[in-house]
This record gives structure tokens, sequence and C-alpha cells, in this order.
């Protein structure tokens, strides 16, 4: 069941705002990455490279936890839990986007390679503001 991103949540996004993507290793270990986001309404877009270990683990179990800091007061920050979905569809353009969003410049990491872009939606179940 999706929930609500609260404002606040939307406006760090939109800010933008890096976050940490916390996904579990076959262990039952966690694995982190910093990463960029975006937003499609209440759902949090976020971007891998198709054989990465973020991709592999959330292929075997789609749960997440996604942190968002604001970086403008360092005791504040959103947890968001829930589980994703994974496409190609969009992958690109997603990179692209966030990109632009954050480095101001067109996104040539991928240039030359055989780069399978994702795009994960995570729709947000619980939601915690501190």
């Amino acid at each position: 069941m999706s929930t609500e991103l609260p404002q606040y949540a939307k406006d760090l996004i939109d800010r933008p705002s890096y976050v940490t993507v916390a996904t579990i290793n076959p262990d039952g270990g966690p694995q982190t990455t910093l990463l960029w986001a975006a937003r499609d309404g209440d759902d949090i877009l976020l971007s891998t490279i198709e054989g990465r270990q973020k991709a592999r683990n959330l292929r075997r179990d789609p749960r997440v936890s996604v942190l968002i800091h604001d970086a403008q007061d360092p005791y504040r920050f959103v947890e968001v839990r829930g589980s994703v979905t994974i496409t190609g569809d969009g992958g690109p353009e997603l990179i692209e986007a966030l990109s632009q969003a954050y480095e101001h410049e067109r996104y040539s990491g991928d240039d030359n390679t055989d780069h399978v872009r994702l795009v994960l939606r995570l729709a947000p179940e619980r939601v915690i503001v501190r």
C-alpha cells in the first residue's frame, strides 16, 4: 500500500538532495549507495546500471530504504521505505535528467559503454521525518 510523501520530502528531492539507498545483500547484510534522485508524484526515481550490486539485490528482494539528507540542516532527514519496481524503459532519459539537475550538464558516464540503464521506482510505504 503506497503512502504520500510529505511536502518536506518532496522539497528535498526537488532541491535536489543526495540520497542514501539501502538494499539487502544475499547474506542479509546491508548494502548502501549514495545516489541522485528524482520524483514522479509521490514515487522516488533512482537510476542504476544492470549488473550492479543494488540491481542484483533488488531483483532478489525489492525492499529498500532511501534516506534523504537535508544538507542545509544536518539534523533533519526523511527516510522512505518500500519496494521498488525495476524497468529499463526511460533509463537513459532519467540519468540525463538527473545529471542536468545535479551537475547542470549532459551525462557522459555511459558513453562508449555497454551499460544498460535501469529505473528504480520506489512507491513509499512508510515515511519517517526527523
